[in-house]
């Protein structure tokens, strides 16, 4: 590499998950020498994101669907910014940006091509359509010298479908996109609490399920409907609010779920203490992860959490100690789970106690970081300097490959 500080560009196809996973990454790696480029579609958000991290930003339109028009613009707009920035390191997550990131970085021969997988996107999907997208995950992971995926179940998934060669792949710590941070989210004060309870209506002793996310179909949302629709036959008081924007308003699933009596949809809640503060139990029916943040969100607020076996969410759970884990698409199971915390207040706050001890002892942000500066092969301390060339070796700091 050049001397002078190590030059980084980081893609996402969209905004919204750089804002809403990278949370002080970016500043952290920049303060740790690193010259540091934010590329994603365009969009207010992208300029936010970038002075939060005080970071530089650049926007290539992306489509998250196929899109082949599109993304060879898209590809042709990612050659012409990555021969001008020139950078040593590329790491790309999401499956577009990691597409056209990681088919341009190759072609140039970025010295260190880094692709953060972040979850299956054929996951859930069948016939042609899978072929062709686990097609492509298999040729992002391709262009990369390491694959940094976000879940040991993530891994050994991606690894058993032949999508990625086991000795490419690591997981940084016990997983995660960013860790958790335990100052944001934090136990809510009764006050919170209190008032979070009043402002959606909900009064003070009912026992409230909450669902962070998007409100789409993978999320899980019909077994959900189902599931809460039998917890409410059982705890006829009961609440569930849905905190998070919709892909499709007019989803027959969705409007099904938040007509149903004892259903709030709060919408999207940018303030981290407002989404957990009325909760007294997390429930994410997802069918497919990386490895979900809300889990850890919800975790570091002493909240329990019930979730699915799919792949990503199995790591995020210790069944029985922080929350519990049912099989995918039961809704039966589901209401089980939801109603014994719901029912029984020591055992909630008892495994809320767990999850906030393990999110702060397994996921510090800063352990993450350290790890992707070990992928980067970069060795950076807390004043810019001179990056060192890539090291194979360094990826034994990222972390183990899960057996």
């Amino acid at each position: 590499m050049s001397t002078g500080p190590v030059r980084l560009v980081v893609a996402t196809t969209v905004p919204v998950t750089a804002h809403a996973l990278l949370h002080g990454q970016l500043r952290w790696l920049a303060g740790h020498g690193i010259d540091v480029h934010l590329v994603s579609s365009p969009g207010p958000l992208l300029d936010r994101t970038g002075e939060r991290e005080g970071v530089g930003t650049h926007a290539i339109p992306m489509a998250r669907e196929l899109s082949p028009l599109a993304d060879l613009v898209a590809l042709g707009r990612w050659l012409r910014l990555l021969r001008r920035l020139r950078p040593q390191v590329v790491s790309y997550g999401t499956p577009k940006a990691g597409l056209l990131a990681g088919v341009a970085a190759a072609v140039l021969k970025v010295p260190r091509r880094v692709y953060v997988l972040r979850g299956l996107r054929y996951e859930g999907t069948r016939g042609v359509r899978r072929r062709l997208l686990r097609a492509i995950e298999r040729l992002t992971c391709a262009t990369a010298h390491v694959v940094v995926a976000v879940s040991p179940s993530l891994a050994a998934t991606a690894v058993g479908a032949g999508v990625v060669r086991a000795g490419k792949v690591t997981v940084v710590g016990a997983g995660s996109s960013n860790g958790v941070d335990p100052v944001r989210f934090r136990p809510a004060r009764p006050a919170e609490r209190a008032a979070a309870r009043a402002a959606a209506g909900i009064p003070a002793d009912a026992p409230v399920v909450t669902f962070v996310g998007r409100l789409v179909p993978d999320k899980g949302l019909v077994c959900l409907d189902a599931a809460f629709a039998r917890l409410r036959e059982r705890l006829p008081d009961a609440r569930l609010l849905l905190v998070g924007q919709p892909d499709d308003p007019a989803d027959p699933a969705l409007r099904r779920l938040r007509d149903r009596p004892g259903v709030h949809a709060l919408g999207f809640l940018d303030e981290p203490v407002q989404r957990y503060a009325a909760a007294d139990v997390l429930c994410l029916p997802t069918r497919r992860e990386g490895f979900p943040n809300v889990v850890l969100e919800a975790a570091a607020c002493r909240i329990p959490a019930v979730t699915t076996r799919a792949t990503g969410a199995v790591d995020s759970v210790v069944d029985g100690q922080t929350g519990f884990v049912v099989p995918v698409d039961d809704p039966g199971a589901l209401a089980e789970a939801l109603e014994r915390l719901c029912a029984d207040p020591p055992l909630r706050a008892r495994l809320g106690g767990n999850a906030r001890r393990r999110a702060l002892r397994d996921f510090p942000p800063e352990r993450i970081w350290r790890g992707l500066l070990g992928a980067y092969g970069v060795s950076g301390g807390p004043v810019p300097g001179q990056g060192p060339a890539p090291d194979r070796a360094a990826l034994g700091r990222a972390g183990a490959v899960p057996r």
